[in-house]
């Protein structure tokens, strides 16, 4: 089976949930995709840094950041970066807080991104885009370049038509009807 096969089948039996769900964008829904369930598992982890890295390397962007918005984009950033550095490609993932730390230093980006970095923004699932968004204005306000932006699924309900009207490459590894 390939990683891609595999990474959908464990998404389908660890992560996606049928019955009356109330997603983060407000909106309802009769499945929910828990993709932590999957992304922060041992197994999850190897086959989305391997499949992620694929789309990334297929679509061109070249970067030296891979992050997003905390916490559905930790474990594939992490996951990414940690694949990477295995194929001997230099990678470093960043953390975008919701809203800036309230004490030592402030920040709201983690990870040590500088300005100018050039980064794909990754997230587990988008609905309508708004997380994915918000973690792309905090990354381009910080000054670094977006070069791509990625998510594991893609819920096919008007995130990716946002994301694209904004300007940005997006590219999902899974739709939500890969996964029902």
């Amino acid at each position: 089976m390939s990683s891609l096969s595999r990474l959908r089948q464990l998404l389908r039996d660890r992560s996606v949930k049928s019955g009356d769900f109330t997603l983060a964008s407000g909106r309802r829904s009769r499945y929910y995709i828990d993709a932590r369930l999957t992304t922060m598992s041992g197994e999850g982890q190897v086959l989305v840094g391997e499949v992620c890295w694929q789309v990334i390397a297929e679509a061109g962007w070249e970067a030296d950041f891979v992050g997003g918005m905390t916490l559905g984009a930790d474990p594939v950033a992490y996951a990414i970066a940690n694949h990477a550095t295995r194929l001997g490609r230099h990678l470093d993932a960043f953390t975008v807080r919701k809203q800036p730390k309230g004490h030592g230093t402030g920040r709201r980006i983690e990870g040590g991104l500088p300005a100018g970095a050039r980064v794909v923004v990754v997230d587990d699932t988008v609905t309508s885009g708004g997380s994915l968004l918000a973690a792309v204005n905090a990354v381009a306000g910080h000054g670094a370049v977006v070069a791509g932006v990625l998510s594991l699924v893609d819920r096919e309900e008007g995130g990716s038509e946002r994301i694209a009207e904004a300007g940005y490459d997006y590219r999902a590894v899974f739709s939500g009807s890969d996964l029902r």
